[in-house]
């Protein structure tokens, strides 16, 4: 048996991983205070370069807030939405990650979003797709940029109706990556409006299944559509990674 070469850890490293269990354990909370730096040299039994490496990286992940002079110590911060949008950014559009798996992940979280948005909508979720529908039916006719415009709104309002945030925030990391890796089919298509007047059908099928609350022909409706409309731009042999979501 032949074992692979592990990286030395830095210090650093070790200090961050402590606090980091200390908060998402919840011994430390949102709000309270990290010792001072003297205090977690003692603690840690580390050196002040170490500690203020490990305070640095905490603050850039937006788990810590640290004010120069602050006698207090650092402030934990409570999980930040806009944290956790910027950090699923980039790595959306990671070198190592391929359209492919892009796609694919975005019909897992589409069909999982329109299954779950048919069993939990309220009729406050109904008038929002509703208005977002009347929004792209005026869209055929206004333009392209309105019914895009209008199309995201109908997208949001069924993650919101999921009642999960993550799901609001990975759909809409991983929508935005997509349309940014694809050029887009309506600046190529013969006839925009026909082609928007076959999103828009789509959109109504979905919108009926939700009303229905059959979750099923909405998760079906959402993944098909994203194979259908993207697929093509995926390396042939790659689309093999999609299909079994389409069963």
């Amino acid at each position: 048996m032949e074992f692979e070469p592990v990286a030395p850890v830095r210090a650093y490293q070790r200090v961050v991983e402590q606090i980091e269990e200390a908060v998402f354990s919840g011994r430390i909370k949102p709000g309270d205070r990290l010792p001072s730096e003297r205090e977690l040299m003692v603690q840690f039994d580390v050196g002040r370069s170490t500690v203020r490496e490990a305070l640095r990286v905490l603050q850039a992940a937006e788990m810590i807030r640290s004010r120069p002079g602050d006698p207090r110590g650092p402030e934990v911060l409570a999980a930040s939405p806009a944290a956790l949008h910027r950090s699923m950014h980039r790595l959306a559009r990671a070198d190592h990650l391929g359209l492919s798996e892009l796609l694919q992940f975005r019909m897992v979280l589409d069909g999982s979003a329109h299954l779950l948005a048919a069993q939990l909508r309220t009729e406050e979720h109904l008038a929002e797709l509703d208005a977002a529908l009347e929004a792209m039916r005026a869209g055929v006719s206004e333009g392209f940029a309105e019914f895009s415009h209008a199309d995201v709104a109908f997208h949001e309002a069924i993650a919101r109706a999921t009642g999960n945030p993550l799901l609001v925030i990975s759909g809409e990391v991983v929508r935005g990556v997509v349309l940014e890796l694809i050029e887009d089919k309506l600046e190529h298509a013969d006839d925009r409006t026909a082609l928007m007047r076959s999103w828009l059908t789509h959109h109504e099928e979905v919108l009926g299944a939700i009303r229905d609350s059959d979750g099923e022909r909405a998760s079906r409706l959402a993944k098909q559509a994203l194979y259908d409309n993207y697929a093509e731009y995926v390396p042939e042999e790659q689309r093999r990674l999609l299909q079994p979501l389409l069963a």
